[in-house]
């Protein structure tokens, strides 16, 4: 019972107050040793509710958006492209035609290689903001850390249940806008060009 008492006493309050724990009569404190305190923190909402992740998050929606109009641009150009060499078929030899269609064909897998290059790019780039930004953050959380007195800190989606006072998701946004901002966008692609005529 006096166990399951100070894992209680470890999990509810604060560190400085499990120092003492009632013993079962109930009459004299009894010393204990102080259970480190373990933190959660939630690792999207540090990332995307961040000064860096909001504008890390806008230049890629840029930048996929900027992908989706160009395709819909090239989709157009190449069906009408593809219903002009469909009215010629009439009154081109079929070797000429079978090798102005081949030559269509490569050019639309050509553009389609290009296009789906660029959307994996963004897609990389989504993840080097965010492995740069916890590369950041690490010294970030590990100060936090030390200052609580915790020796873990684990991610929300990993805890069933916790109180919100362990919850340092708030407080590490604040130090990490503080400390970087936005971040240095320096290294960061450039939005998707059109491909070459």
């Amino acid at each position: 019972m006096r166990g399951a008492l100070v894992l209680i006493c470890a999990l509810l309050l604060p560190p400085e107050a499990v120092a003492q724990v009632v013993t079962e009569a109930g009459t004299m404190p009894q010393q204990v040793p102080i259970v480190p305190p373990v933190l959660v923190l939630n690792q999207n909402a540090l990332f995307e509710q961040s000064a860096f992740g909001r504008n890390a998050q806008g230049r890629l929606e840029a930048a996929s958006a900027t992908l989706v109009s160009e395709n819909r641009e090239i989709e157009a150009a190449l069906e009408a492209e593809e219903r002009t060499l469909t009215e010629r078929r009439a009154n081109l030899p079929s070797t000429e035609f079978r090798a102005l269609a081949e030559a269509f064909n490569v050019k639309v897998e050509g553009i389609r290689k290009a296009q789906d290059a660029k959307a994996r790019s963004i897609s990389r780039a989504r993840d080097e903001d965010r492995q740069r930004f916890f590369a950041a953050a690490r010294p970030v959380l590990a100060d936090i850390l030390r200052e609580q007195g915790a020796v873990v800190l684990l991610d929300q989606s990993q805890v069933v249940l916790s109180l919100d006072r362990i919850d340092i998701t708030s407080l590490a946004i604040q130090r990490l806008d503080a400390q970087i901002g936005s971040g240095d966008l320096s290294a960061q692609p450039s939005p998707p060009q059109p491909p070459p005529p």
